[in-house]
């Protein structure tokens, strides 16, 4: 981007990217292996062919406009009040939508802070100026603009690319109070003047206000013609009272203080009314409770100071800092160049050279390092190196073959189901300061797609095998796996599995549905029934119903389907309801390469109350040979839907009633037509049910 733009504030313009991509074939690992010599690998990589793939890309800028400009300046306010401004953000690219949020500053806040805006659309923001404190503030609002960043070369993760400022400024003002005098609370002075002030002094002190009272002018504080006995001296808690004070309606504010008269010493009478003062007691509770929230605020504050210790204990406590703060007052010592190239060049003695006995407590030292230690990959399948020929031939001593770790010794896959694949971790761990060569011997068919089989572990390193079981039989499965190490020791590592079919699991094997309030009529009895697959295998199934002489009013969807390994499946179970529908059904499910399982659904009908809403229809004189229609009706009183059915369709010669059945909706009502065309001259009186 041009620096003359940029400092003129211009945005900068849209770059465009092209690049080219060449893919090679340079060979697959076995023929690496197979080239003997490094001519014959160099000819054939000249004969490989590639591919160019031409890739273009744009990068759009960030064009972000504020209505406001980037410079808000708030109205004055006091401490406490709020002033609102309102912004609007608004997005120039046609390209790109844009998500940002405000980072948080003090004294002043963003709604919403956080949001997205559309390409070549706006989002409002108000913008709050709340100060805690009087002074003036010009603080720097960011903007975080968040999007799709390389972290590396193959994740994206989203964060933080991009950033811009607001300049934000505010005064906050202070709230002028009337001053008003202060008087000891509990004394009221006769006359209006400043005895009202320092009431509450200790006798010591009285000298540095005498000159504030007129009656004290004439310094009898000096003279001893008004003072009573004098027993010893004051105590130091003694307040001194004025002498206009009138004691009749002094109501002290604390019993416990003492007040004295300012020229004969005297204890000033201090009145107590009976009516409004606190008793003892209640004076002793208050006290209580006062104590109470005071040993409760010292134990939060020595609550939150232990746990300010504990966590700063738990930075410091490990083995770099060694429980001491950084930037203390240590001097770290200076180390030279000629040291630091001797301490690398000297040699590691690890304890199986030394000659000593090997303890369980340093085997259990070295198992502890190595579980720290990552995992070594891309291992050689062959000795290369002369000192690696070297060292995977040697022979081990019983010492030396404790430190290298192979296992688990037990490889349980548990249960498995027939012809699926599981996958276990075998770990090789070389304590030792020297290559070992590890090779692994398999010699059934179950676990043939277990690679690789050689390893040649470098110094104090571990790697890890991955064990893959397949199996066709049913049953228990024991095999062995064979390792040798440095073609010398031999060792084996058991594995065992116990392989049965695919099979579900069924939450309940008696289905009972009822009827659920609120649901129309089309939509039935409804609920859910789970299917559980707790083995390492998908499972395919399918419902299969029962028929029987009354057909089956039940449906099961899914009807067929299939349950990912480990998880479950919910299926719905819906009866339609009928005056004829059967209220019970049975399902079978089969499972593809494992058992049947049956499934009884009963269906539960609640209690309805239906009744005509005539109870008689009267027909009257009706005409020979000519039709004569009359409705009744049934009401549905209920708290469920009723299924009616008419016993008797033509209940006199001539008569007809239709439907013959029907549904009642909750609260409703179903009407009944009859029909009546008389072929001779008759009475009757009969019953409809």
């Amino acid at each position: 981007e041009n620096e003359e733009d940029f400092m003129m504030g211009k945005p900068p313009i849209q770059q465009d990217y092209a690049l080219f991509l060449k893919f090679e074939h340079v060979g697959d690992r076995d023929d690496f292996i197979r080239a003997e010599d490094a001519d014959r690998l160099r000819t054939s990589r000249k004969s490989q062919q590639c591919v160019e793939l031409a890739v273009i890309g744009s990068g759009v800028p960030i064009k972000l406009s504020f209505s406001r400009g980037k410079v808000l300046k708030f109205k004055a306010c006091l401490l406490g009040e709020r002033i609102d401004t309102l912004c609007t953000l608004t997005n120039d690219s046609e390209l790109l939508p844009l998500t940002f949020n405000f980072r948080k500053i003090s004294h002043f806040s963003a709604c919403p802070a956080k949001g997205k805006v559309q390409l070549g659309g706006s989002q409002d923001v108000i913008f709050s100026f709340a100060p805690h404190q009087i002074g003036t503030f010009k603080m720097k609002q960011v903007i975080e603009f968040i999007g799709q960043t390389t972290e590396s070369f193959v994740s994206l993760k989203t964060k933080v690319f991009q950033e811009m400022s607001l300049s934000l400024t505010g005064v906050c003002k202070s709230v002028t109070n009337a001053v008003v005098l202060k008087v000891s609370p509990g004394i009221t002075p006769w006359v209006s003047n400043p005895t009202g002030h320092y009431v509450h002094v200790a006798p010591d002190e009285k000298e540095n206000y005498i000159g504030f009272t007129r009656a004290s002018m004439a310094n009898a504080t000096q003279i001893g013609i008004h003072s009573q006995q004098k027993v010893g001296i004051l105590e130091k808690d003694v307040q001194i009272a004025f002498p206009n004070d009138r004691s009749a309606s002094i109501r002290p504010s604390d019993r416990q203080k003492k007040y004295r008269t300012i020229f004969t010493k005297v204890e000033r009478y201090s009145y107590v009314d009976p009516d409004f003062a606190f008793t003892d007691e209640e004076e002793a509770k208050r006290q209580i409770h006062k104590e109470h929230y005071a040993k409760y605020i010292v134990g939060i504050r020595e609550q939150r100071v232990k746990e300010e210790q504990d966590r700063e204990f738990e930075e410091l406590n490990n083995p770099v800092d060694i429980g001491l703060k950084s930037a203390c007052g240590l001097v770290p010592p200076k180390i030279s160049l000629k040291e630091l190239i001797q301490s690398q060049l000297k040699p590691q003695i690890t304890p199986s050279s030394k000659g000593c006995l090997l303890t369980t407590q340093k085997l259990a030292s070295e198992e502890q390092r190595s579980l720290f230690r990552e995992f070594t990959e891309g291992l050689s399948a062959i000795p290369i190196g002369a000192q690696e020929k070297e060292e995977c031939s040697l022979k081990l001593t019983p010492k030396q073959l404790h430190q290298v770790v192979i296992g688990p010794s037990l490889i349980e896959f548990g249960q498995v189901c027939i012809c699926s694949i599981s996958e276990r971790q075998m770990y090789i761990i070389n304590n030792l300061p020297k290559f070992i060569w590890v090779q692994l011997e398999i010699d059934c068919k179950e676990l043939q797609q277990t690679s690789p089989l050689s390893h040649v572990l470098p110094p104090t390193s571990k790697t890890r095998i991955p064990v893959v079981l397949e199996t066709t039989t049913l049953g228990d499965f024991k095999k062995s796996i064979n390792y040798t190490v440095n073609t010398r020791h031999t060792g084996h590592v058991m594995v065992t599995s116990t392989v049965v079919p695919v099979a579900l699991d069924l939450s309940t094997e008696e289905l009972i549905l009822k009827p659920i309030p609120g649901l129309l009529i089309e939509s039935g009895f409804r609920t859910t029934l789970t299917l559980y697959n707790r083995r390492n295998h998908p499972a395919d199934f399918c419902w299969k119903p029962k028929i029987r002489d009354k057909g089956i009013a039940f449906s099961i969807r899914p009807a067929r389907g299939t349950v990912e390994e480990f998880s479950d499946l919910d299926c719905e179970v819906v009866w339609h309801p009928g005056f004829s529908s059967p209220e019970e059904g049975e399902f079978s499910l089969f499972v593809q390469g494992g058992s049947t399982l049956k499934l009884n659904c009963i269906a539960q009908l609640g209690t309805i109350s239906v009744q005509f809403t005539e109870e008689k229809i009267l027909f009257s004189q009706t005409p020979l040979g000519i039709t004569t229609w009359k409705p009744a009706f049934l009401q549905n009183k209920g708290n469920n839907h009723a299924y009616f059915q008419l016993l008797d369709m033509t209940p006199v010669p001539g008569m007809t009633v239709v439907p013959s059945q029907g549904v009642i909706p909750v609260g409703g009502i179903a009407k009944i037509d009859i029909f009546f065309t008389p072929n001779e001259i008759f009475k009757f009186d009969s019953k409809l049910e």
